[in-house]
């Protein structure tokens, strides 16, 4: 039979370098996928028969308590079957449709659309590197935009990934639209989704630090930085040049128990919260300068 046979491995460490170091000291034959919000890590590990499959999950399991003192501790799953036809696409079984409002609909591109009358939609492909809107830090930032949508104005999308906020701000009809993100592995990802989505003439898109980030001279209505909190507090103060007087800020990516941290920083760069909203163990937040 035209079969494979898997087991995956979780590794919520959110450092994806010692894990593949582990994994490729055993010879393995494994793919990963990186989910960029929650920094977690899924390995599937590939052999022909079920017998290899099987004794080489009974050799990670076995290294699991040595590993743990390198600071990887994988969680690993059973051995199961895989068509080798189905292989490259896997792992779009984990991305679904994902309703943002009555305005905006997020749908992976491998799926046909059923929008309600009026929504955009919005096709996201996220090549096995970015999130396609389910995660709640992503569900959030696409929230505020589809909110202060309405008075058009610039937006910028600090930290792209795959390019979700950006093209989600071009078809809701804000006037400008610009993104960035430090790794050019994301630029390329936002690139293909913008042409995806016929958004590319609308946004525009550079590889850069939020630490040194210019903005435009004009500013911005709305800022969403869906950045880590401990980045978040080191660049506040760059970030907080790029808002218009009256402008929205919305930080994201940030666990609930950072929060209280993450808004104290900006209220000390002169920012003051007008709300925050906790999906699951993550929060996110709106702030305006202070008057």
């Amino acid at each position: 039979m035209d079969l494979l046979y898997c087991f995956k491995i979780e590794d919520p460490s959110g450092e994806f370098e010692p894990g593949t170091e582990l994994l490729d000291a055993l010879f393995l034959d494994y793919s990963s996928f990186y989910e960029r919000e929650s920094r977690r890590i899924w390995h599937t590990v590939y052999a022909s028969t079920r017998e290899e499959a099987d004794s080489l999950r009974d050799k990670v399991v076995a290294m699991s308590d040595e590993w743990k003192e390198l600071g990887v501790d994988f969680e690993t799953g059973d051995v199961f079957e895989l068509h080798k036809s189905e292989w490259a696409d896997a792992w779009k079984k984990y991305f679904t449709p994902v309703e943002i409002s009555d305005n905006l609909l997020i749908n992976p591109a491998w799926m046909p659309p059923a929008p309600k009358a009026g929504q955009k939609v919005l096709s996201i492909d996220t090549g096995m590197s970015f999130g396609t809107g389910q995660h709640p830090t992503t569900f959030y930032c696409l929230k505020k935009i589809d909110q202060f949508a309405s008075g058009g104005g610039a937006m910028l999308d600090a930290g792209c990934g795959s390019g979700i906020l950006a093209a989600a701000a071009a078809l809701l009809g804000y006037d400008v639209v610009d993104a960035f993100d430090f790794d050019p592995e994301a630029v390329r990802m936002s690139a293909e989704n913008f042409t995806l989505n016929k958004v590319s003439e609308k946004i525009g898109l550079s590889v850069g630090d939020a630490g040194v980030y210019p903005g435009r001279a004009e500013k911005y209505d709305l800022v969403c930085a869906n950045i880590l909190g401990h980045l978040l507090i080191t660049f506040r103060f760059n970030i907080v040049k790029w808002l218009k007087p009256d402008a929205h800020l919305v930080l994201a990516g940030i666990l609930e128990k950072d929060f209280d941290r993450v808004s104290d920083a900006f209220a000390e760069a002169g920012l003051v919260e007008l709300e925050r909203e906790t999906i699951r163990e993550w929060t996110g937040g709106v702030f305006r300068l202070a008057k």
